[in-house]
């Protein structure tokens, strides 16, 4: 069984798991995410309709749709996504963020299927989704090729995976750790490796050499000025994302 674990770091594990209590607090610990996830959340449901053809007027959007969040933390995309109609799994390898997602999903009214376990534990398991989201994870694990290849093989055939990260940079080392860990103390000291960050081009062949075919990426703009952030189709510097699918059957 631990070979399906093999891409987890238990440091970096460690390291979530004593913030997780924080998930959910906009001025705590994860402040930078309350303040990027309105433009995360644009750009992947935008993805989502578009790649399946939903209309976001409508009240339910997803309905039918199955989407797994990977390294969902306390909650922070699994809940949009299931107001929009999906049926989500919400999954992460720290197990105290479980509960805080659990506890806050139901204070919300709504129905989530929150698990301690990892992208490997599911693929082996023959769990199928029609969308992964794989948000501010693959910076984070010890081995990410093993790691988008379990995540391709958790998608059907036109299966789409959304998937973001920092590029690396000495831009992003001034912005995502000097300020955000030692000039704003967002994030704790540590929070981050330099050396993990990917840049674009890297990660756009790690995910054709894990099975995908990626098809968008944009990046994520922070404006100092007006404390927004934003949707770039050129300036990936920092903060990017991107969308690729899975053709065939494979």
């Amino acid at each position: 069984m631990a070979q399906v674990n093999l891409t987890v770091d238990a440091a970096e594990i460690a390291k979530f798991e004593a913030m997780a209590a924080e998930w959910w607090d906009p001025n705590g610990k994860f402040k930078p995410l309350h303040m990027l996830n309105p433009t995360r959340l644009d750009y992947i449901t935008r993805q989502i309709a578009a790649e399946f053809g939903r209309d976001l007027t409508v009240r339910h959007p997803f309905a039918g749709l199955r989407i797994l969040d990977i390294g969902c933390g306390g909650g922070l995309l699994s809940e949009p996504m299931a107001r929009l109609g999906a049926a989500v799994v919400g999954a992460d390898a720290a197990p105290r963020n479980i509960p805080v997602a659990q506890i806050h999903a139901q204070q919300s009214g709504l129905t989530i299927d929150y698990r301690h376990t990892t992208a490997e534990a599911l693929a082996a398991a023959g769990e199928q989704f029609d969308v992964v989201l794989n948000m501010e994870v693959v910076e984070h694990v010890s081995d990410p090729l093993a790691y988008l290849t379990a995540c391709r093989q958790l998608l059907k055939p036109g299966g789409l995976m959304i998937c973001s990260t920092l590029n690396r940079n000495p831009k992003s080392f001034l912005m995502a750790i000097i300020g955000a860990e030692y000039v704003m103390r967002w994030l704790p000291k540590g929070t981050h490796e330099w050396s993990k960050f990917i840049t674009p081009d890297e990660l756009y062949d790690l995910i054709r050499q894990a099975g995908l075919d990626p098809v968008d990426r944009k990046g994520f703009v922070f404006n100092k000025l007006t404390w927004v952030w934003s949707i770039s189709e050129r300036d990936l510097s920092v903060n990017y994302v991107t969308a690729s699918v899975k053709h065939g059957e494979g």
